[in-house]
């Protein structure tokens, strides 16, 4: 994914090795994930949102933010082969695209970066709602799937702001309007601020606010209508994969960002050491796609009950099923 051209002609043929050896690293991993985590992010995927809305009834608030995080992990994980065949793949490119291509993809990603961000911070805002007031309807399935709606509704309009500064630095030649909007660091800035920053402290203040409930002995804790505690370990782990793993895309944003505010041109070893960095920080930004679906599979405790339902009626057809078959159905229900 990384090209060793910056170092090319600048003298700085001591670090060629240096970057052959990384770039064929990263080569191996970025092919070792396009051969297994893409099938494995699309096929899991696919399921967590065919599984979940196969059965609707069942369906609980975290159910509702792992199907949208799922429908943007399938599209990430659509692009992630466009992206490493593509030109940025340099060196080995098996195919181009023009600039309007290009901003077309950037657009999609980070539609798909911002719903994963936003339905994580939103599940643990909601998390905390439910274990706080769990007889209230706030966070109820009903109101949670609205919110998934307007979660990509956003995602489109604050990438409208984006897409100028991306289309404006790619046609501004051939448009006089975009000669003042040629600077594609600020749409960088716009989404590590709005991307990042603002989902990041929603859920440090969500899992806050929850550790404090944890610790505190209230009547409310013997509540039958407490959520399950599968439920907060679930929380938990898809917080720190997807902080853990969209972490350094978005410090490659802001690590590009500031050295454009310098001024000053960046030397070619700088150059590379960004390249690499940004290429790597994609990379991990699109395993996430994978590892998610994953965690849901094992952490959460009814979707293989839900699963061996799907599996059922796909095996009975059209054919209703035996009354055995649909009362061993309600037993696991």
């Amino acid at each position: 994914m990384w090209s060793c051209g910056p170092l090319n002609g600048t003298g700085g043929a001591e670090d060629q090795p240096l970057c052959q050896h990384l770039h064929l690293v990263l080569s191996v991993f970025s092919l070792l994930y396009l051969v297994a985590g893409v099938p494995v992010g699309l096929g899991y995927n696919a399921l967590l949102v065919l599984v979940n809305l196969h059965d609707q009834s069942s369906m609980t608030m975290p159910d509702v933010y792992f199907v949208n995080m799922a429908v943007a992990g399938l599209v990430l994980s659509a692009l992630a082969p466009v992206h490493l065949l593509g030109p940025t793949a340099s060196g080995w490119a098996l195919w181009g695209f023009g600039s309007e291509a290009h901003v077309t993809l950037l657009v999609l990603f980070n539609v798909s970066s911002l719903v994963t961000m936003y339905s994580t911070a939103l599940l643990s805002l909601d998390c905390y709602i439910e274990r706080a007031l769990p007889r209230t309807y706030m966070s109820s399935v009903y109101n949670t799937r609205h919110v998934c709606g307007f979660v990509w509704g956003g995602a489109l309009l604050t990438s409208f702001s984006s897409l100028l500064f991306y289309v404006c630095s790619h046609v501004a030649a051939r448009i006089v309007e975009c000669s003042k909007m040629r600077d594609a660091q600020a749409a960088d800035a716009i989404m590590v601020f709005i991307g990042y920053v603002v989902p990041a402290l929603a859920v440090f203040y969500a899992l806050a606010l929850i550790s404090r409930i944890r610790k505190a002995d209230t009547p409310l804790d013997q509540d039958a209508g407490r959520p399950d505690p599968s439920v907060h370990r679930l929380l938990v782990a898809t917080v720190c994969t997807q902080f853990g793993l969209w972490t350094p895309h978005y410090l490659t944003l802001l690590g590009h960002t500031l050295l454009a505010l310098r001024g000053k041109p960046v030397d070619r070893h700088h150059l590379g050491i960004l390249l690499f960095a940004k290429d790597v920080a994609r990379f991990l930004a699109f395993s996430s796609s994978s590892v998610v679906p994953l965690l849901y599979r094992y952490i959460n405790r009814n979707f293989p009950s839900k699963l061996r339902r799907l599996i059922k009626k796909m095996h009975c057809g059209r054919q209703s099923c035996s009354p055995d078959q649909a009362g061993v159905q309600q037993v696991m229900a």
